[in-house]
């Protein structure tokens, strides 16, 4: 039986949470990051010509408005990731 509170979420999960969490809150340029998220497992895939860990590093780029404790720890769940 494997644990899976030692394994990290994909990018689509995390993408969803923000998507359900943020909702109308989330800046117009962090969108399009998200739905790129969405259609990743891990940031070493990509999307089209795009590195997974380049995607997460403009997400949080853009995401800086975005504040709460969910976005705290999605934040920080995702810097973990590029690490």
């Amino acid at each position: 039986m494997t644990d899976r509170s030692t394994q990290p979420r994909t990018l689509r999960a995390i993408a969803g949470e923000i998507q359900r969490d943020w909702g109308d809150k989330t800046y117009f340029g962090a969108v399009p990051y998200i739905k790129a998220m969405r259609g990743l497992e891990t940031v070493t895939d990509n999307y089209g010509q795009d590195r997974g860990d380049d995607i997460v590093r403009y997400f949080l780029a853009n995401a800086t408005s975005c504040r709460g404790e969910t976005a705290r720890r999605v934040k920080a769940e995702l810097k973990g990731m590029l690490k």
